[in-house]
């Protein structure tokens, strides 16, 4: 039982009801379903599914108490590469929320106020000041198993019957995870003397250790667990058993390919490639090597457990011995049942090999951009090879530049990074000679270190004729490459290459294209007396094409200042060049001194004109800085928000259909104000849209930040330009942090200053 494999969302059998679903969410399904979990991920995964709505789940983590006391990071969600490398581990006795709510036995929360200034460190990172964070603590009966840390999304205080569910749910969490310790065996072998090893029964360091419940041992199976993240794989003492190996002091399990008889280890790697494609569940057999020469068949049977991402970070599972069925008359009930256990049987290597590449071969297909490909390569690859790491170099200009490696932080990224370093020369050599380079065990070479692998391959990356660039593969063990496995290496290398190279070719094609609608959009903002204003536009990172985002701040002939923000429907270049045109042509119709309505009633018409299907939501607000009067018109784009000292709210402004949807609809003109010291805001949906938040809250999530901001960092205390580009970047701080952003994200941010004669 792994207390740190990762959630994975039940299937349709298990509920009819999503678990994502905001109308099954209520505290105590949460807690029904929090008491049944197996492992300390799925357990944050169902607080972060089923809890209540205002708990947002970006920079949640679950902390459990490691047998050196020390609170170690084994869940999270969300949070930046920073936080994992600085608090993977946190002592008790630090300052740190976590630490502090261990000590304290309470919840610690740090209010919106708290999370606005750079805490614990200024160094670390921007604070947001968007949301609140509470630590529980988690102890059962006196005992501390961990705390468990949330990020709220509440505008200020919290109330009391939310801190009520929140201790609700910590509680419960603490309960499960004190049965799963008290029923799980941490440590494995045990010494000649019968004693157990130093440490057993407590918790190990860094939870690799497979928590195996009493029933697997009472079945005779072996059980075993593989991370990774670390590469790191450990076996129970059953596991040696079954399998005829010396037991480690540590647990720790020999390399895939010193225990796997030869023949059957590309088919074991085919099969563990294709599962750590899919994820879930799994089942092979294959001979392992026995002292004497001895061989004995094994059934592996296990799962491939993804993230929150969908990467699969761990592989549990048990091992059973295959030839003590057949000595209770069962084979021949085993080959009726499982046909493909037969048929893996009877293939053959060079079989085995093609269908390990192809299982890679898939997964690289699926990569579109070369964060994508590398991704598949630190995933899939790296595992199904047995490899300690996996470095990529891409050729630039005709140089061998290191790609952003896809780990997942901590110790291995300096690792592989230092790494990268040292392996540049033997990298450029061989693409120069664009042949395979293969460094086999020598006896002179002596102990190895983490920086200098027992062995390694270097593989040059060649499509088309081109040199696309080197591909560095270590391994922790030393193992000679006979002719079958260079020429594995030798294809893999080639399918790689061409991946990369579509990859690359995606990406600047992207690339181009986002500049094409940077050009588009204007490059600087006025400077107008008495104004001071920000602004940002993030493109879309799904598919290939363009958006049709845009805002302008215009000088209009009376004195007036325009601001203007819209979205044309669609992503593709027709989207980019509709709106091109809306925007001369709102310009145009503005400056020649039109109403905002007005403008907006005969940039629908031009909209029609143009021959196309598509429409486009706009806003249009014109702005008199003498004394702060506005006009203003809308068609179909969300609201404006109004940023003052009392808080943050929505312009009441009635809108008409988008442009080029009724172009005889007239639009109706709002007449306000706006004081000195206020702040307008403009801004497309993909600001607030989330796929997996409804967009009201989003909404009202991001007037509490901005209410927060106003009173404690606004313009007053900071000056207005610094504060403006601080809060167009906390405003896009969200966005940025997403895996992906499915649309574009404009804004517009105009504060005024003083007021003008």
């Amino acid at each position: 039982m792994d207390l740190s494999s990762p959630w994975v969302p039940p299937s349709e059998d298990e509920s009819r009801t999503p678990r994502s679903s905001p109308t099954a969410r209520s505290p105590m399904r949460c807690v029904r379903l929090l008491l049944g979990c197996t492992s300390a991920t799925e357990l944050l995964g169902t607080v972060l599914a089923e809890g209540p709505g205002w708990i947002t789940g970006e920079g949640s983590a679950l902390y459990l108490l490691d047998s050196a006391g020390m609170l170690r990071l084994t869940a999270s969600h969300g949070l930046p590469d920073w936080a994992h490398e600085r608090y993977s581990t946190v002592d008790p006795a630090s300052d740190l929320p976590a630490a502090m709510a261990l000590r304290l036995r309470r919840p610690y929360l740090l209010s919106p106020e708290h999370t606005s200034v750079d805490y614990p460190n200024k160094n670390v990172g921007m604070g947001t000041g968007m949301v609140a964070v509470i630590a529980l603590p988690m102890v059962v009966d006196e005992r501390p198993v961990g705390v468990l840390a949330l990020a709220l999304a509440h505008r200020g205080t919290v109330p009391r019957r939310d801190l009520d569910v929140l201790e609700t749910i910590g509680e419960a969490c603490a309960h499960r995870l004190s049965h799963l310790l008290d029923h799980a065996d941490a440590r494995i072998p045990q010494d000649p003397a019968g004693a157990p090893p130093d440490g057993a029964g407590s918790l190990p360091a860094g939870l690799a250790h497979p928590m195996l419940s009493l029933a697997v041992r009472a079945a005779g199976h072996g059980a075993f667990e593989r991370d990774l993240v670390t590469g790191e794989s450990y076996w129970d003492a059953a596991a040696f058993r079954v399998t005829g190996q010396p037991a480690t002091a540590d647990g720790s399990a020999p390399e895939l390919d010193r225990i796997v008889h030869p023949e059957d280890l590309p088919d074991v790697q085919a099969a563990l490639a294709e599962s750590l494609t899919t994820g879930g569940w799994y089942r092979i057999g294959y001979r392992v090597l026995r002292g004497g020469g001895k061989v004995a068949r094994i059934e592996e049977t296990g799962e491939v457990m993804l993230d929150v991402h969908g990467r699969p970070v761990r592989v549990a599972g048990l091992l059973s011995d295959r030839d003590q069925g057949r000595a209770q008359g069962q084979d021949r009930d085993q080959r009726r049942e499982h046909p493909r256990e037969q048929a893996e049987e009877q293939a053959t290597p060079g079989g085995a090999r093609t269908a390990l590449l192809l299982a890679l071969t898939r997964s690289l297909s699926r990569a579109v951009t070369v964060r994508d490909v590398t991704t598949a390569v630190t995933d899939v690859a790296r595992p199904a090879f047995g490899a300690a790491s996996i470095v990529l170099d891409l050729v630039d200009e005709g140089r061998l530049l290191p790609v952003s490696h896809t780990v997942y932080g901590g110790p291995r990224r300096t690792e592989l990074t230092r790494l990268a370093d040292l392996s540049e020369n033997v990298m450029q050599h061989a693409l120069t000679r664009s042949a395979p380079l293969f460094s086999e065990p020598d006896a002179g070479r002596g102990r190895h270190g983490p920086l200098t692998p027992a062995s390694w391959a270097v593989l040059p990356l060649v499509a088309s004729g081109r040199q696309v660039g080197s591909c560095l593969i270590t391994f922790s063990a030393e193992r000679a490459f006979g002719r079958e496995d260079r020429t594995l290496y030798s294809a893999f290398a080639g399918i790689l290459a061409q991946s990369l190279e579509r990859a690359r070719l995606y990406d600047t094609h992207h690339h181009r294209a986002t500049e094409l609608q940077r050009a588009m959009l204007p490059r600087t903002l006025p400077r107008l007396p008495g104004i001071a204003s920000a602004a940002r536009y993030l493109p879309s990172t799904e598919g290939m094409q363009i958006g049709g985002d845009w805002y302008d701040l215009l000088r209009l002939p009376d004195g007036r200042i325009g601001l203007v923000i819209g979205d044309v429907q669609g992503h593709n270049a027709e989207a980019t060049a509709v709106m091109g045109q809306l925007r001369s042509g709102l310009r145009a119709y503005a400056t020649d001194g039109h109403d905002p309505a007005a403008t907006l009633a005969r940039t629908s018409r031009l909209l029609t004109e143009l021959d196309t299907d598509l429409f486009a939501t706009c806003l249009f607000l014109a702005l008199d800085p003498t004394d702060g009067a506005l006009t203003a018109a809308r068609a179909g784009h969300p609201a404006p928000v109004r940023i003052a000292d009392a808080g943050a709210v929505e312009l009441d402004l009635p809108g008409g259909p988008p442009l080029g949807v009724d172009p005889g609809q007239p639009y109706p003109l709002t007449a306000g104000r706006l004081a000195v010291g206020e702040t307008l805001l403009v801004y497309t949906d993909g600001l607030v849209e989330d796929r997996e938040e409804d967009y009201d809250e989003s909404v009202q999530r991001m007037l509490g930040g901005l209410e927060l901001w106003a009173r404690q960092t606004g313009p007053a205390r900071a000056g207005a330009a610094p504060a403006l580009e601080r809060l167009a970047d906390l405003l896009t701080l969200n966005v940025t942090e997403r895996r992906s952003r499915p649309d574009d994200v404009a804004l517009l941010l105009l504060h005024r200053t003083s007021p003008l004669p």
